[in-house]
């Protein structure tokens, strides 16, 4: 649904003010909206997986490994859709409590798309450059959002999520190279178009979540704590936002899985034009490695 067509329905678990604000700014942060209880349930499954990460050396479709990993002390990037890998994840991203609130965003009728959980290792993880979703995973309408989960507290210097506001309304940016490759972010001229007064960092104690628009430019600094910062990510879109492309976080048995609502019988459409990004069918490993132009991006 259309901004304009939601506020006109009475919000079931967001304020106006909140529905509101992310449409206005492209983004919104909940704090300690996720009860304890599941938390726990989830950093048990994200220890198992840290924990089976010992075994693997090289990064591969589901493990994304940052320099210096080892079976004596894992360093992870990433773990490609844990939905997939552990039945907690889907527990979590399938709930009511997320639905809900994504039904006072999107509409009634919402369908799954993708998940990672992105660790940014402590001592230096990995920044995220400034990008947009929609180049990665294009679809008919801009309803598609991004909701992370803070797994554990992340202060300023975790590398928390950040975010230009109100660059949702603004131009979608070219994510290739000019040399032609797509390398996922903004080159430096485009970041210099940006209005930077308006960049917001977006920290919180375990249990909060963010969500971002898909036009919405964000990124993250390094984590230059002695801590790691586990967001949980899940991306969700309208029923009636259909994709262009091959979604390039792999094959889910989750992918367009109806979460509330129903499935749509009619696409809708937003006017102008949208990024194609490349060819995903053969998958590719995770944003870190497509930015620092790691050889075998693509797989």
């Amino acid at each position: 649904m259309a901004p304009e067509d939601i506020l006109v329905r009475t919000p079931s678990m967001l304020s106006r003010a909140q529905q509101e604000s992310y449409f206005d700014n492209g983004y919104l942060l909940i704090e300690k909206v996720i009860d304890s209880l599941v938390l726990e349930k989830l950093r048990a499954a994200t220890a198992r997986a840290i924990d089976a990460s010992r075994s693997i050396s090289v990064s591969d479709a589901v493990w994304d490994l940052e320099t210096g990993h080892s079976a004596e002390e894992p360093k992870l990037r990433r773990l490609t859709s844990p939905n997939d890998y552990d039945d907690a994840y889907w527990e979590y991203a399938s709930s009511t409590a997320i639905s809900g609130i994504l039904t006072d965003l999107i509409g009634p009728n919402i369908k799954f798309h993708h998940s990672k959980l992105n660790f940014k290792w402590a001592g230096g993880g990995e920044e995220v450059k400034w990008h947009q979703d929609i180049g990665f995973w294009p679809h008919t309408n801009f309803t598609p959002c991004t909701v992370g989960l803070y797994l554990e507290d992340c202060t300023d210097d975790q590398g928390p999520l950040g975010v230009i506001a109100q660059s949702h309304r603004g131009p979608l940016f070219d994510q290739y190279s000019d040399e032609g490759a797509w390398v996922g972010c903004l080159s430096d001229d485009d970041v210099e178009k940006l209005d930077l007064s308006r960049e917001v960092y977006l920290p919180g104690p375990a249990g909060s979540i963010t969500i971002h628009n898909c036009r919405t430019v964000h990124g993250s600094r390094k984590n230059q704590s002695k801590s790691p910062r586990p967001l949980l990510l899940n991306a969700y879109a309208a029923a009636d936002a259909m994709p262009y492309t091959v979604n390039p976080a792999r094959s889910s048995k989750y992918d367009q899985h109806i979460i509330c609502g129903s499935p749509a019988r009619w696409a809708r459409h937003d006017a102008g034009t949208c990024l194609i990004p490349p060819d995903w069918s053969g998958g590719y490993t995770s944003i870190f490695s497509l930015q620092q132009e790691e050889e075998n991006s693509t797989m």
